[in-house]
């Protein structure tokens, strides 16, 4: 659950976390979860002395800053893209539909594997997915469980849109802008998070900076206080709102993502959600989604692993290659990642914008 009330959950993920961004914690992570799985409390609290002695490997080939300064001179004088006013209103209500609908039609197999999501589309006769999923009873052989909100987000079993955690971050950032405007701050941010936002239907990097705030933190500190997650997918989540409110306007989009990042996340974390809202800024000007990726990438530090991933996944668009190729050099090249880290499922998500316009693309 990843519970960032609980040590047995905060230590082995802080050390996952250091690990895969460069730091020698792979073996007090397997360490550390041994001492989470049996309770050993003293165990972890010596885990923890051990990570802070850590120093980043002298070879880390990456550079990938979170100040202010940096990430706003990346994004500063980006010109903006020319779009068709008169084609705005519907491309908003395509943008808000493709969000609910895609998000319902996922909703039920979240946190499944690749190789149990191909099972469940079969046994479904969704294969690939054309629609809402049902619910299958029992379970076809291979899948273990779906998400707990199958019973409400599966065909046949809601009429309107089922809440998800996805859906209010939007909700969200569309209130903010309308409350503050363009001038919107992070710390106006936290006081509606706090003010709107249940605890308990924030998860992981959301879930621990929500947590600081109430202990009486302020951004950046707020993304950086015991949140291992703070590389994870969920700024990301958060960045189409300022998307929508931009169309075309990258650098202003990317701005107010960065904004709100920093509330929660650091480094990748942070350029994901500059990277998404830039990216549906881009739409807004484009029926390419090659032009839509490259044109965000402008926002992405260069040299980090983010965007490196990025342009992997566009140069196999590039050279030909397949669906399942692409997929495959997802498992293999970042297979070390969370399943919910913003590296990998940035790449995922232009995956199925590049590829998901192609006529073979199950393949």
């Amino acid at each position: 659950m990843h519970d960032v009330l609980d040590p047995r959950d905060l230590i082995p993920d802080e050390a996952e976390q250091l690990a895969i961004s460069g730091y020698p914690a792979k073996t007090i992570e397997m360490e550390a979860r041994a001492a989470a799985h049996s309770g050993d409390l003293p165990r972890l609290k010596d885990a923890v002395a051990q990570l802070g002695k850590l120093t980043r490997a002298p070879d880390w080939g990456y550079d990938e800053p979170d100040d202010d300064e940096s990430l706003t001179e990346l994004i500063a004088g980006l010109p903006a893209i020319k779009f068709d006013q008169a084609q705005l209103p519907d491309r908003l209500r395509g943008a808000w539909l493709g969000r609910v609908v895609g998000n319902t039609l996922g909703k039920p197999v979240e946190g499944l594997s690749r190789s149990e999501l191909e099972i469940y589309l079969r046994a479904s006769n969704q294969w690939p997915q054309t629609g809402y999923l049902p619910l299958l009873s029992p379970l076809p052989t291979g899948v273990s469980q779906l998400h707990p909100s199958a019973p409400v987000a599966t065909a046949g079993k809601f009429e309107d849109v089922p809440r998800d955690d996805d859906i209010d971050w939007t909700i969200l950032g569309l209130f903010l802008l309308e409350k503050h405007g363009r001038d919107l701050t992070t710390g106006q941010i936290a006081a509606q998070w706090l003010d709107r936002v249940p605890f308990t239907q924030t998860y992981t990097a959301e879930r621990a900076a929500y947590r600081n705030l109430i202990h009486g933190f302020t951004a950046p500190d707020t993304a950086t206080e015991n949140n291992p997650y703070r590389e994870w997918i969920g700024a990301l989540i958060r960045g189409d709102a300022f998307g929508y409110a931009n169309p075309g306007n990258l650098g202003e989009a990317a701005r107010l993502a960065l904004v709100d990042a920093r509330l929660s996340h650091t480094a990748n974390g942070i350029y994901g959600e500059m990277w998404a809202a830039a990216l549906v800024s881009a739409s807004f000007a484009t029926d390419k989604a090659e032009i839509a990726l490259e044109a965000a990438l402008e926002v992405v530090p260069e040299r980090s692993r983010l965007a490196e991933a990025l342009r992997s996944v566009i140069d196999l668009y590039n050279s030909g290659e397949t669906h399942s190729a692409a997929l495959d050099w997802v498992d293999s090249t970042l297979g070390d990642y969370p399943w919910v880290h913003t590296i990998n499922n940035a790449a995922l998500i232009s995956i199925g914008l590049l590829w998901g316009g192609r006529p073979s693309w199950v393949r």
